[in-house]
């Protein structure tokens, strides 16, 4: 039976659930991070005397890393394993964060805040493609959504720990927190978090096929026969991961994911990294601006979840795209909003909840369109165009405040890319529909092509 089959055809198991647990707490210390950072801002600025836009070099090199991360582990993990890489992924970006937290120089604190990145940006794709890789087809998004809300946690989290709490452990302290949390993590995955089982079939060594055989057993429902499982693919290495994406039917679609990825997040960035800082310019308190940032991560967690139950039960091209047309009304809605509190709350939580929802549901619809032996490259280099755009939007960010950009004119320029991101995703629905016969982008038969 192939693996994919296989999962669809059992009822999920407490080692599948287990597996997105693991999974939950990598994303969510990447959002702590990810989060935590912009909150920071202001107390970096009052220690070193520098101007607000000196901190997006600081934003900018972690989103670069993440960026690096992202292109370089991607095709690695389809060539040495999701978990392999992941380990020295979550390594890496635990001891560049206590680097961080010991920076003598802004200099310091940002090359530290790339190797950061370079981590984070290989440790967010491969949870990704193990989760969606152990979930049954018919629940992915669900599951998958799901699990990545540990992300806007982490990211509420985060804000919280970081504007309640610099004031009394400062900076250093936050990012210090940001650093062992990930390298406590380590040793736990190392030991109860298993490699893609369609990875072993694939890669085919002995030893492979004896821990994929026990894989299969413990996911096999009590009293149902044994099976033996195939992969339809050439194994790691005999192709080239990133070629894969280019392949004729692939093309159009990485190329749209790609364009959906870069215009949300740049949105993402944008607000998460730089919202604190105009609210606080407007004479909010830092503690009331992280509460109103905060609702946007609230918003993305409960969009992520009820985003992913529509996209099993529908198409989910248009449930995304419908979800970015929504967002880019409430960003308007908010740029008018004349400093109104109550408007400024709402609209950002509506906005989390379509385009922080969208964006994990976007990660979760990359893993299903390429079968497993370019996936984790995907997924990986979708995630590395957004974060092109995640880069983009924190140094426009920072030139926008120097320049003396209002909290409107801010705003307005976001619904531009909010549009973008419509047409594309309705654009991938079209190619889907009109290119691609029989369903092809079913993980099945992604496996089977």
């Amino acid at each position: 039976m192939n693996v994919e089959q296989f999962i669809d055809s059992q009822p999920l198991s407490a080692f599948q659930k287990r597996i997105l647990v693991l999974c939950f707490f990598v994303v969510a210390v990447d959002g702590f991070d990810t989060s935590g950072i912009g909150f920071l801002g202001p107390a970096i600025r009052v220690e070193w005397q520098v101007a607000a836009a000196a901190l997006a070099s600081l934003f900018g090199a972690g989103l670069l890393g993440l960026t690096a991360g992202a292109l370089l582990f991607g095709p690695f993990a389809d060539r040495y394993g999701r978990k392999r890489i992941l380990l020295v992924s979550i390594s890496l970006f635990g001891i560049a964060s206590l680097a961080a937290a010991a920076s003598p120089s802004l200099t310091t604190l940002v090359i530290a805040r790339f190797l950061t990145g370079v981590g984070l940006g290989g440790a967010m794709p491969n949870a990704i493609t193990l989760a969606r890789e152990y979930s049954p087809t018919s629940r992915a998004s669900s599951l998958v959504t799901l699990m990545f809300c540990g992300f806007t946690i982490g990211g509420a989290l985060g804000g919280l720990v970081s504007a309640q709490f610099v004031g009394v452990i400062g900076w250093r302290g936050v990012l210090a927190i940001g650093g062992i949390a990930p390298l406590l993590l380590v040793p736990v995955l190392a030991a109860m978090l298993p490699e893609s089982l369609g990875f072993r079939l694939l890669r085919g060594t002995r030893k492979d096929c004896e821990v994929a055989t026990s894989i299969t057993d413990r996911i096999r429902a009590p009293n149902t026969a044994k099976v033996s499982l195939y992969a339809d693919a050439k194994p790691p290495g005999q192709k080239s991961s990133v070629r894969e994406l280019f392949a004729p039917r692939k093309a159009p679609v990485t190329l749209l994911l790609w364009t959906t990825f870069f215009m949300i997040l740049l949105i993402v960035y944008l607000l998460t990294s730089w919202l604190p800082v105009l609210l606080a310019a407007a004479g909010v308190s830092l503690k009331q601006a992280s509460l109103m940032t905060m609702m946007y991560q609230v918003g993305a967690t409960v969009g992520g979840i009820w985003l992913g139950r529509r996209m099993d039960r529908s198409d989910p091209q248009r449930v995304l795209a419908l979800a970015f047309l929504v967002a880019t009304a409430l960003i308007l809605l908010c740029a008018l909003s004349e400093g109104s509190k109550v408007i400024i709350v709402g609209t950002v939580l509506g906005i989390g909840f379509c385009i922080g929802g969208g964006t994990i549901g976007g990660y979760v619809l990359s893993g299903s369109y390429y079968p497993t032996s370019s996936r984790a490259t995907g997924v990986a280099w979708s995630n590395a165009a957004g974060r092109v755009g995640a880069v983009l939007g924190s140094v426009a960010g920072g030139a926008l405040i120097g320049f003396g950009a209002s909290f409107e004119t801010f705003l307005l320029l976001l619904a531009v890319p909010g549009v973008i991101a419509t047409l594309s995703m309705f654009g991938l629905e079209r190619v889907r529909r009109e290119h691609v016969p029989a369903d092809p982008f079913d993980a099945r038969s992604a496996e089977t092509e």
